[in-house]
């Protein structure tokens, strides 16, 4: 059986990916950061979050070693993280600055692959951080992508249908047209190899838009050759498939759906196992654990659920989360009444429970004295709080105001209907307009978009057959009422 243990709501947009490392877990967002937490109990590390790219986080994986995280964006680049102080290794640039989908190291570290919108490939020599080699199939978008677990080859998968086995000098060994109807949308090798006399044997899972979640035999052969062989179709689910992975075993493969479900098999028999219904949204991201029973569920509802499997799952030696860490995330330990508030409608338990929750307990009293509910939390200032609440400690009043600020941003974001956003920033647009691709965009965003995207569409990736944009005033003026109401 399984059991939901944990939910982390600390992202304010889509969770698009997730990973696990050894020790980490890392999540990443529309809102533009990532988010890393230890393994074993789910809580945030004190450099969460990352922010450093322009626009939303696609991707994210870490190294083998699980010294670096490596994350690709929107802002057309893939920046490389170190896991111990949060900062920025390097950044590598794709070429041709198109927007980039999808990244993946190598099991050996050796290499660092990354695809993008415009269907272009840049292979990276991980050590050196050099471009190796660059290989496209055009006409289409790069989403998937997986090394196999020799690190010689590995998979891409596009918004064509097709999956490309390629070598380290992006030969294309195996073509594999139509592989799933509308769509390839993830990919992924299981960790084992089968060999024997002149061949080698991986096994690849493979999701999209056909609602299909298929499992391949892909043969190397030492002659150069390569085939690939359907041998099953797994139709658990009754809408896209987003995302696939398998457990650190092969044993077990997890995906994740448009119909708000994960689906658990049996690998090797192709046996459905577990359906699980907890998020509200397209769950788009899923991953397992490599080290404990867990394996963790990302959302277009802004939520990550981790979840333990009881049963059909090597541990291999590892911890599993402790039986009474069951927990939610800083951001996600607030009761489901407070959480539909504004904060302006909050009470003065309300805020109590707030301060308890982020770690400001000590505060409690104080603000209970002076009868401090939403309104007047949001209202707060240094001045107000050294000379009326005489809070006398710089550290403390700076950590609050970071806090309610935080409180701010995430009223703001809460519930903003999904077309009032900018496409390209993912915020609350003040000056929408209407490019040549139909769809409106803040102004200084498309602009700046236009300046540096040699005039494509951020939405198709099609080139723009005019840079006019035309105000959006229907739309401003919905937006004006939305926020009046809210």
């Amino acid at each position: 059986m399984t059991s939901l243990i944990c939910t982390l709501q600390d992202h304010r947009d889509d969770v698009n990916w997730c990973a696990f490392s050894g020790e980490l877990f890392a999540t990443c967002s529309g809102d533009k950061t990532l988010r890393v937490y230890n393994s074993r109990d789910f809580s945030e590390l004190p450099f969460s979050p990352l922010s450093g790219h322009g626009y939303g986080v696609h991707c994210c994986c870490f190294s083998p070693c699980g010294q670096f995280l490596a994350s690709c964006s929107t802002d057309a680049t893939t920046m490389v993280w170190s896991t111990v102080t949060g900062e920025i290794e390097f950044v590598l640039e794709h070429p041709g600055r198109s927007p980039v989908r999808i990244c993946a190291f190598s099991p050996d570290s050796a290499h660092l692959v990354s695809g993008a919108s415009d269907g272009s490939l840049a292979l990276w020599d991980f050590p050196s951080k050099q471009l190796r080699r660059t290989g496209a199939v055009n006409d289409t978008t790069m989403v998937a992508c997986s090394f196999s677990p020799c690190s010689q080859v590995f998979m891409t998968g596009s918004t064509y249908g097709d999956l490309r086995l390629w070598d380290l000098d992006m030969n294309q060994l195996h073509v594999e047209k139509n592989a799933h109807d509308l769509g390839v949308t993830c990919c992924t090798f299981a960790p084992s190899i089968l060999s024997g006399g002149q061949v080698v044997q991986f096994c690849l899972a493979s999701c999209g838009q056909d609602s299909l979640l298929k499992i391949w035999a892909i043969t190397k052969f030492t002659s150069g050759g390569s085939k690939m062989r359907l041998l099953h179709t797994l139709r658990g689910q009754s809408a896209p498939v987003l995302s696939c992975a398998f457990s650190s075993d092969g044993q077990l493969l997890v995906s994740g759906s448009v119909d708000k479900t994960v689906t658990v098999y049996d690998a090797k028999n192709a046996v459905l196992l577990y359906t699980l219904n907890q998020h509200e949204r397209y769950v788009t991201a899923c991953c397992c654990s490599p080290t404990s029973p867990l394996i963790a569920t990302g959302s277009m509802d802004k939520t990550v659920n981790i979840w333990r499997l009881e049963d059909g799952c090597s541990e291999r030696g590892g911890k599993s989360l402790p039986e009474g860490s069951d927990r939610t995330s800083s951001e996600g330990r607030s009761s489901a009444s407070r959480s539909k508030l504004l904060v302006s409608d909050w009470s003065e338990g309300d805020v109590a429970a707030w301060l308890e929750e982020e770690g400001l307990q000590g505060l409690v009293d104080k603000f209970r004295a002076n009868n401090i509910d939403g309104t007047e939390l949001l209202g707060l200032t240094k001045e107000t709080l050294t000379s009326e609440l005489h809070i006398e400690s710089v550290g403390l009043r700076s950590k609050l105001l970071r806090k309610v600020q935080d409180l701010k941003s995430d009223s703001v974001c809460s519930g903003i209907p999904d077309e009032f956003l900018c496409p390209i920033t993912r915020e609350l647009m003040r000056e929408p307009v209407i490019a040549a691709d139909g769809y409106s965009y803040e102004r200084e965003a498309i602009n700046g978009w236009i300046g540096t995207k040699n005039r494509s569409s951020p939405m198709t990736n099609l080139p723009l057959l005019t840079t006019l944009l035309t105000p959006n005033h229907t739309l401003k003026m919905a937006i004006g009422r939305w926020k009046t109401n809210h």
